[in-house]
């Protein structure tokens, strides 16, 4: 019987990768790391942050690229096609060689591509053994490195996706607790509108490339209209008095 196992390898910092998901690593036959597709659909040759990630971990020998469209938003023909080539890449792994982890960012249950590729080698070998283990992700190391408390008491925590749209990101601001923003690099300026709009601006901070060179975290208030690393990710804390223990 195959096992596939995707492993969250956190936001970038190797050190933020799991006991557990180190031995699952280096217990596979193989690693896969996702990499970005060009316009000819082939490999960039840049290395992935998961990919960085690993190679502090396993040797190079070990680890295999396989392309993903990952920087596809437009055209779902191709970056369908793209999954499906890699899914095929897993499968010939898992046939030729044993058990193969797919190393993520972040977790592999939190907005990764995991889950296609597993229902892709599904298809092909039904009886394939599919496990995660979870990492750990860019909001809770932006909260660590800032200082920024995600959730206390009743409040409720929510995560959006930025590439969902801005408007999303504004009505889930207006709500209650706190705001977490993912993948709003592109959209910097309409993110600052949303925090200022929604009085949510105080507090609020961003980072990027957490734990490796460039890494950058700054207060919201100093967003501007340009771009910033696709990766980047805000919090904007809950409105609190500071009574301590006041939402138990």
């Amino acid at each position: 019987m195959s096992r596939l196992v995707g492993v969250g390898v956190g936001p970038g910092d190797p050190e933020l990768l799991t006991v557990k998901g180190v031995r699952e690593l280096r217990e596979a036959a193989v690693v896969v790391v996702p990499v970005m597709a060009g316009p000819d659909g082939r490999d960039l040759g840049e290395p992935g942050r998961a990919e960085a990630t690993v190679l502090h971990h396993v040797p190079a020998e070990r680890v295999v690229r396989v392309v993903f469209a990952l920087n596809e938003r437009a055209d779902r023909a191709r970056r369908e096609a793209a999954w499906d080539a890699a899914g095929e890449r897993v499968v010939g792994l898992l046939r030729e060689r044993g058990p193969v982890a797919f190393a993520t960012i972040g977790d592999p249950n939190v907005y990764s591509t995991f889950h296609y590729l597993a229902q892709t080698v599904r298809r092909a070998l039904p009886d394939t053994r599919v496990a995660t283990v979870p990492g750990i992700t860019a909001m809770q190391d932006l909260a660590a490195r800032a200082g920024a408390v995600l959730a206390e008491g009743t409040e409720p925590l929510t995560l959006v996706p930025v590439t969902a749209g801005s408007a999303v990101l504004k009505e889930a601001l207006e709500g209650p607790g706190t705001v977490v923003a993912y993948k709003f690099g592109r959209l910097a300026g309409e993110v600052a509108g949303a925090l200022r709009e929604t009085g949510r601006l105080e507090g609020a901070v961003w980072g990027s490339s957490l734990g490796l060179d460039g890494e950058s975290i700054r207060p919201a208030a100093e967003l501007s209209g340009g771009p910033l690393p696709y990766l980047s990710t805000l919090i904007a804390p809950a409105r609190r008095t500071g009574g301590r223990g006041e939402k138990l």
